[in-house]
């Protein structure tokens, strides 16, 4: 298990040396243990290149066995501390950017507060992002919206409303509710989704004209600074006007956008003891959600 657990470490790194001070082994020993998963397998899984490391392309074919291994052995031994209590464990989770952003800071302290030796792996990404790391096993479970990836368990803790961002200045900012068929004019400033869109899906729902997509951009605070310099309007996660100080008015639109963000996973039952304990204390904490 070690070797598979240097191979990881020399991807996540990008570096064997890199790998070698993550572990505390040295270069030759993290050098000598690749060597010996290569003979063993009798292949080559990496190969050095001018940008780092990579995998070999039969390395590309036999990694994410190596992964659900690592997860599978993760969990093992997770669930030989949970017969003792939970102790010691990875939560090693995806999450949307406004999720990640104004959830995740107070629920990893109320979560620690409890279980103060439990380690969290965070990674932001799109959709598509989100699903890929699920299906190889790179996160446990994601925060997402429960409309898109078929075939996975998904628990929803919050139904989040999207509202339109417009400039201070717009005349729309003197509307109360924004119809959507008057966002359809202006340049739109679409949040990527990587494969589904909550606005264009509304758009769409409602039976009016498509938006005049401009800019595809995946960072919510980007969005808005582009709001605000005059640039278009956006739809965002109502979140995202909590705690900035962007000159941009926010207003619910009509009919509304919603986004029922879900803990969503391959099967619950098989994660490591450490996310099924953090699942549970989402749901148990799903209505102190705002």
């Amino acid at each position: 298990m070690n070797k598979l657990l240097v191979l990881k470490a020399i991807l996540d790194n990008n570096s064997f040396t890199k790998a070698a001070k993550q572990l505390g082994y040295t270069q030759s020993s993290v050098s000598q243990m690749i060597n010996a998963l290569e003979d063993e397998y009798d292949m080559k899984i990496l190969k050095r290149s001018r940008t780092g490391v990579e995998l070999t392309p039969q390395g590309e074919t036999l990694y994410p066995y190596i992964q659900e291994t690592i997860r599978q052995y993760q969990s093992l031994r997770e669930t030989a501390h949970a017969i003792r209590g939970l102790k010691t464990g990875t939560v090693r989770l995806g999450a949307i950017t406004s999720v990640s952003c104004y959830w995740l800071p107070d629920l990893f302290k109320a979560f620690k507060m409890k279980y103060p030796d439990i380690d969290f792996v965070l990674q932001q990404g799109d959709y598509g992002t989100l699903l890929k790391w699920i299906k190889t096993g790179e996160v446990d479970f994601c925060l997402m919206t429960a409309e898109y990836g078929d075939g996975l368990d998904k628990t929803i803790i919050h139904n989040t409303e999207m509202k339109a961002f417009v400039p201070q200045n717009h005349p729309l900012a003197q509307l109360k509710t924004i119809p959507l068929a008057k966002l359809a004019d202006d340049p739109f400033i679409l949040v990527e989704g990587g494969g589904y869109s909550e606005p264009l899906t509304a758009f769409k729902n409602a039976g009016v004209k498509a938006p005049n997509v401009k800019y595809r951009i995946q960072d919510d605070y980007t969005i808005m600074a582009m709001v605000e310099a005059g640039l278009g309007v956006s739809i965002l996660s109502e979140l995202v006007a909590t705690r900035t100080n962007f000159k941009v008015v926010c207003r619910p639109t009509s009919p509304k956008v919603n986004r029922p963000v879900a803990v969503v996973c391959r099967d619950k039952q098989t994660l490591p003891i450490a996310s099924q304990y953090f699942i549970d204390f989402l749901i148990q904490h799903k209505n102190k959600l705002v």
